[in-house]
């Protein structure tokens, strides 16, 4: 029996601890947290004109300088050159060839600028639209798009985060969290039937727990902190039995397919998403570290950046390829810029005066450049660009409302972009 009182009193990490040792315990499974979190009971909807997001986020702040932005023939240029692309007049550093050759599909926005040059609450800000406080745990953009405008999949989770930390849902609450995959190359874990263990004797536990759980479906329905268990539950059941988990399972591809991404967390996170997206996942985040190049940006450049060109391009060329372009929206971001002039140490340090984002896909009007720094690449002189602005122009791009007010628990009203303006340039 389950005492009301003491489950009346449990926080939210407390009661997410305790329905997975119930589950443990008497169903013999083990239901990742995260995934419980995020397999909610929002209505299914129907996939038909449902636009779907792959973000790739460079953590640690990409160099525009060497990928997006570059200054041939300046001082602050050093040791990585500068190639054309595809599109007359727009140039990108070496390593950047594959998307040289994308560079119609591309809006390279390289009037970004922010005001916080700490990694933090860069990303923070990048993620939700709105400064980090203390009193208020702002949505990332990925559960903002589920709450505005639900899921695709009956059994995939609505959001997933692959490669990384990424942010949380904030106020909106667990069932608006993304399911995290740590390792692209190992997929979802911990929601695996065991071997041992046969449909019917599952579905026999299934019963004897719904008998011990009677008091607690009770206390459920008449309390909202618990409400919706027996939903999480059916859903992540529905997940363990069904194809979709098929999905997170990158084996299902041909060596020939993961070799061209490449063998390495981003190129293997880029497919991984490109499988997601084309099983009805309605917003995937890669992340990828290691570009915070306070030493040897040149040689660090060289590993990087053909690894997140050659990532790219392919998942790119497949999205193309396989129709999913034009109801894609593909985004490449990050925290802020590195300084142009390189330090004592040969690397840049970090510069949220200016830094370049990329858009493609979902009707993005590609082949352009939105945004101009100055001959260093230090400050934007035209056209810049607020985060606010760059959000906001990646809600329109998939058809939700941006302006829409939602309430916190606490009454105050938030959006999506926090009152950022699209780039009519880019869409529309």
């Amino acid at each position: 029996m389950f005492d009301r009182n003491v489950l009346s009193k449990m926080n939210e990490v407390d009661r997410r601890s305790f329905m997975s040792h119930v589950a443990s315990s008497l169903l013999g499974v083990t239901v990742a947290p995260a995934t419980v979190q995020a397999l909610d009971n929002t209505k299914n909807v129907s996939p038909t004109g449902k636009k779907q997001v792959i973000y790739l986020f460079m953590t640690g702040a990409m160099s525009h300088v060497d990928t997006f932005d570059p200054k041939p023939g300046s001082k602050v240029q050093g040791d990585t050159k500068v190639i054309n692309t595809k599109t007359p007049g727009i140039k990108f550093g070496e390593h950047m060839k594959k998307l040289a050759g994308f560079s119609n599909e591309l809006a390279v926005i390289r009037g970004m600028s922010q005001e916080t040059g700490a990694h933090g609450p860069g990303q923070y800000l990048m993620r939700t639209s709105y400064k980090e406080i203390a009193t208020t745990s702002h949505p990332v953009l990925a559960s903002w798009v589920q709450r505005l405008d639900g899921r695709i999949s009956k059994q995939l989770p609505a959001s997933v985060s692959i490669g990384g930390k990424a942010g949380g849902p904030g106020y909106l609450g667990a069932r608006y969290a993304a399911v995290p995959v740590g390792d692209p190359n190992q997929g979802l874990q911990n929601v695996k039937m065991p071997a041992y263990l046969k449909e019917p004797h599952f579905n026999r536990r299934l019963a004897l727990s719904a008998t011990f759980d009677k008091n607690f479906r009770g206390l459920a329905k008449n309390n909202q902190q618990v409400n919706g268990y027996d939903d999480l539950y059916r859903e992540a059941v529905s997940l363990m039995k069904s194809e979709g988990l098929k999905a997170f399972d990158l084996n299902q591809e041909e060596d020939s397919v993961r070799d061209k991404y490449g063998r390495n967390r981003l190129g293997q996170g880029c497919l991984l998403a490109r499988r997601l997206i084309e099983s009805g996942v309605r917003f995937v985040e890669v992340i990828s570290g290691g570009w915070d190049m306070h030493r040897g940006v040149f040689e660090s450049m060289a590993n990087k950046g053909p690894e997140l060109d050659n990532a790219v391009g392919s998942l790119l060329q497949d999205l193309k390829q396989k129709g999913m372009l034009k109801n894609t929206l593909l985004v490449i971001g990050t925290e802020f810029g590195r300084k142009p002039n390189v330090n004592v140490n040969v690397g840049r340090d970090h510069h949220p005066a200016a830094f370049s984002t990329v858009l493609a896909g979902a009707g993005i009007k590609g082949g352009q450049v939105y945004g101009q720094t100055d001959s260093e690449a230090f400050y934007v002189e035209d056209q810049s660009v607020s985060v606010q602005d760059f959000n906001a122009t990646i809600a329109k791009a998939i058809d939700l409302p941006y302006e829409e007010e939602i309430f916190s628990p606490t009454g105050r009203p938030f959006n999506i972009s926090n009152g950022g303006t699209p780039i009519k340039q880019i869409v529309g």
